[in-house]
């Protein structure tokens, strides 16, 4: 299939970051977006400034909004920071999500040292807020993650802390991503496409052990 590349119609004046990015995807369904592009989009129209959490709002799109959102992850025609919406066809979502209290998010990040809480592997994000994120570029603005996934109970209690913990936009993302709100199961596709390539050749060979191939 020949290749289809993405153009900027704009400009783009949606007063959010999130619908600046969908209105550009829903412009050029079915066609190849690139990270400049979407950062281009993304940039605020008044100030000029580019927002350092982009990338959160193009993952809500995908998460919270039910849009298929393609990268080279999961299609290999595509290249690293390339994306393509296939379609307008929106998925069933969990439903709006719920937030913190004032009061319970403050002890949350006092219990955490301001610290991003993810933990893969007994190896700790420690992000502060505040600070660069040397791997996902910007600064590090920490934002509430509910312990139990959203799509697993959409009705976290508000007022206690011990059912939150504070993520940074990297693995607010990755959590997202890991998630499928359609089922509230692990989603064992992103898992993987995640991964390493030794990891999925380690996924690969157990695999075959396990259907005996």
């Amino acid at each position: 299939m020949e290749r289809q590349d993405a153009v900027i119609h704009g400009p783009y004046t949606q007063s959010s970051v999130r619908a600046r990015i969908e209105a550009f995807f829903l412009d050029n369904v079915g066609k190849i977006a690139t990270r400049e592009q979407i950062r281009q989009v993304a940039t605020d129209p008044k100030t000029g400034k580019i927002p350092e959490n982009w990338h959160q709002r193009l993952s809500e799109l995908r998460t919270d909004y039910g849009y298929t959102i393609l990268t080279w992850r999961n299609r290999g025609d595509l290249k690293v920071s390339e994306y393509l919406m296939p379609t307008i066809e929106k998925r069933k979502n969990a439903g709006k999500r719920v937030r913190p209290t004032a009061k319970t998010w403050q002890i949350v990040l006092q219990s955490a040292n301001y610290r991003c809480a993810w933990d893969e592997g007994n190896v700790r994000c420690n992000l502060r807020d505040g600070e660069l994120d040397s791997v996902g570029g910007g600064t590090v603005r920490l934002s509430p993650d509910h312990r139990e996934p959203h799509s697993v109970n959409p009705l976290t209690d508000q007022n206690d802390p011990e059912k939150w913990r504070p993520l940074c936009g990297r693995h607010q993302v990755m959590k997202k991503n890991y998630w499928d709100d359609r089922t509230g199961w692990l989603n064992v596709y992103a898992i993987v496409q995640a991964a390493s390539e030794s990891e999925k050749r380690a996924v690969f060979e157990f695999l075959k052990s396990y259907f005996h191939e």
